[in-house]
């Protein structure tokens, strides 16, 4: 044994030659401070060791590694910008010293090899994949860049147009478009896999491959002439732009670093990719972009320990409604494996939902992501009824039928009367009390919200329910059973629009609030989408959930929270509702919707919904845009922070995660209490205070202002 570590070993092989094996102590490799230090003391006693011929780097794991160990970056990020650059530079000069070794190296990578992970195969002179492997750089949606030499390796191994594809969107390959791209030098079964990589790099060694050749063109600048260079670059920053906005700083830092560092030598180039690093870390997007993939973690573990707990498995699921919605959700489960029964009562339902399905599947063909197989298979699972006899031996009922808690609690009754003794019910409300919707039932134990978002087969969110009487069997098999449909459960305790419509519904609030004070809605959409980044502005979101939901909606919320959530006097979205102005589902909302001349979807602003309001609300007024992202974003903040200290939703993780999934909160600004806590809550309490005359929906409670007061944070 040449070197032994917790993280990692080298032994010595046959003939000469050595392997390097990653066996971390967890169920995955990935480089935390331990394993980088242990990398450099094992280069070191191979350097020492002087009679090797070459070396094999593989993982003893399914996968070669992961990445960097996300959870250091919190700490470390938080030093100052001089510590965290010495940090970034001191680890990447590891990787330069593993890559400086006397002798050939290859890296035998199986599974992913991600981030960090990519970049100890670049460090290697030659790499062999297996047909498991994935192999990407996807710092990106962290809002960072590659910090170990993928910027510098990564371009001149396969060309600065391929590497800033890779880097910039964060896209992994799998084996054979790696090779393909020249980012690895063969693919074999997994079977051949090491003993394919031995034998390359014992030819490298005798002289078949030049591997001092293939090392030297990476430590070299790039072979671009001017006009090559000009081309790839510009094309680069422009796809960039297109891509991805001004909101997300890195791929764009990422196109210039790799520009700058084109003429230079390794030294130079790394030197550049340290400096890009640390700007990256610092940024807001970066904190915010890390903070979710933390809370995502947090939230699927959370999720595959509830559903290990489960005690009753759901092999046969049922939904009633088969509309838009029941059908949306009839094809989620069956696209993903479990049968499923869709009832209605009338059979013009039953073939809506079915055509849902098919025009899911449908486009999926389109797009080549679904065969004809896949397709038959996924519709052969539903099957239509009208009958309730035939939900005798589901696991799983979903009912989703109309947003009425009257008719909800008919058929939620009569489900209960048909269904095995053990079979869990479920309601895919949106706004109604499952408290108030389990008085319908003789076992109010189990049931529970289940709520879906539209369009299902997207939204990656389903709120689960908690009722007062819900059994924590139900939860952990309802989160078992959205897990199994593909989906990402956050389970919430009831109150009047759980948690998502909730928060929504103040901002909704705020908005009609602007209206009524002279604010365009035009200009209200473009602040809100352009400058706070949402991919729907209220006016246009209100219209995409439809005005009738929104006045319903909003009648459900006054009840239910009344002191801060009264309807408001000549609100617009009533006044569009009584005028049967639906929004995007008739055509007619606060825009008009069309096609244009090529058959694509259109809405232009509405004439009669200024028209419509012009008798109820104040003269035009032209607010400035932090007016308007105020005016929206502290109502919503505020019945978030109200959700989570009554104990509606567990964390504040769990709360961003929510409203990412199911509104599509923007990513770089991490969720809503990652927002809070970038303005900082000192900041959030003045900026709240300034607005509070403007009613209860911007007032703070005193939780919030204590914890101002106190320096603390959500996330502690």
């Amino acid at each position: 044994m040449i070197y032994t570590g917790k993280s990692l070993s080298v032994s010595l092989l046959d003939d000469g030659f050595a392997e390097l094996v990653f066996d971390a102590e967890g169920s995955v490799n990935k480089f935390d401070r331990q394993t980088v230090s242990e990398l450099d003391e094992a280069t070191q006693a191979l350097l020492a060791k002087g009679d090797v011929k070459g070396l094999v780097v593989r993982s003893a794991k399914p996968a070669f590694i992961v990445g960097a160990d996300i959870t250091e970056f919190t700490g470390l990020f938080a030093m100052d910008d001089a510590e965290v650059l010495q940090w970034v530079a001191n680890t990447s000069q590891v990787f330069d010293r593993f890559e400086d070794l006397p002798f050939p190296t290859i890296a035998a990578v199986n599974g992913f090899a991600l981030g960090g992970g990519c970049e100890m195969a670049l460090a290697c002179d030659m790499r062999i994949a297996d047909t498991t492997a994935s192999i990407g750089l996807p710092e990106v949606k962290l809002g960072l860049m590659p910090g170990f030499g993928g910027t510098v390796r990564l371009p001149r191994l396969i060309g600065a147009d391929n590497a800033l594809e890779w880097m910039t969107t964060g896209r992994d390959r799998k084996g054979a478009k790696a090779l393909a791209e020249g980012a690895v030098d063969a693919v074999v079964a997994p079977e051949a896999l090491v003993e394919g990589a031995l034998s390359m790099v014992k030819d490298a060694a005798d002289g078949k491959f030049d591997w001092q050749a293939r090392r030297a063109v990476k430590k070299a600048p790039l072979q671009l002439n001017k006009n090559e260079a000009m081309m790839s670059f510009s094309t680069a920053q422009a796809m960039v732009f297109a891509q991805a906005g001004k909101h997300y700083p890195a791929p764009h830092k990422m196109v210039e670093t790799v520009q700058k560092a084109s003429v230079l030598d390794r030294e130079g180039a790394l030197k550049l990719e340290n400096e890009g690093f640390v700007a990256l870390a610092k940024t807001d997007a970066a904190k915010a972009q890390i903070g979710i993939f933390l809370a995502d973690q947090l939230v699927k573990g959370k999720g595959k320990k509830q559903a290990k707990a489960a005690t009753k498995q759901s092999k046969l699921n049922a939904v009633l409604g088969a509309g838009i919605m029941g059908g949306g959700i009839a094809y989620q489960s069956a696209v993903k494996g479990t049968p499923v029964i869709m009832k209605d009562i009338n059979q013009g339902a039953l073939d809506l939902g079915l055509s849902e399905a098919a025009k899911i599947l449908g486009k999926g063909m389109q797009r080549g992501k679904v065969d004809a197989t896949k397709m038959a298979q996924t519709l052969n699972a539903i099957t239509p009824t009208l009958e309730y006899s035939t939900l005798k031996d589901a696991d799983l009922v979903i009912e989703a039928v109309v947003e009425n808690p009257k008719v909800k609690g008919i058929v939620l009754k009569e489900v209960e009367d048909n269904v095995a003794e053990d079979a869990i019910i479920c309601s895919n409300t949106s706004t109604i009390s499952i408290n108030q919707l389990a008085e319908s039932l003789d076992k109010p134990e189990r049931f529970c919200g289940m709520h879906f978002f539209n369009p299902v087969h997207r939204m990656p969110l389903v709120e689960i329910i908690r009722g007062e009487k819900t059994s924590e069997e139900t939860i952990n098999a309802v989160v078992a059973a959205t897990l199994k449909m593909g989906k990402t459960p956050i389970v919430v305790n009831d109150c009047p629009g759980f948690l998502v419509n909730r928060v929504l519904f103040p901002y909704f609030a705020g908005f009609s609030k602007l209206l009524i004070d002279g604010a365009d809605f035009v200009a209200v959409d473009k602040v809100m989408e352009k400058i706070f980044g949402w991919p729907m502005g209220p006016a246009y979101l209100m219209d995409v959930v439809g005005i009738d939901t929104g006045d319903h909606a909003a009648d459900v919320m006054a009840a239910g929270i009344p002191e801060r959530m009264a309807r408001l006097d000549n609100d617009p979205v009533t006044l569009f509702y009584k005028e049967e102005r639906l929004g995007q589902k008739n055509g007619k909302g606060f825009y008009n919707y069309g096609v244009d001349k090529r058959g694509k979807p259109k809405k232009t602003p509405a004439e009669e919904a200024y028209a419509l309001m012009a008798p109820h609300v104040a003269e035009k007024t032209d607010f400035e845009a932090d007016d308007i992202i105020a005016r929206l974003m502290i109502p919503m903040a505020n019945e978030a922070i109200r959700c989570l200290e009554e104990g509606i939703v567990d964390s504040a993780a769990e709360a961003d995660m929510a409203l990412l999934y199911g509104l599509g909160f923007p990513p770089f600004r991490g969720g809503i209490f990652r927002w809070i806590e970038t303005i900082g809550l000192a900041n959030f309490v003045a900026m709240a205070d300034k607005y509070a005359e403007l009613g209860p929906i911007y007032q703070i409670s005193d939780g919030v202002r204590e914890m101002a007061a106190a320096g603390k944070s959500y996330f502690a």
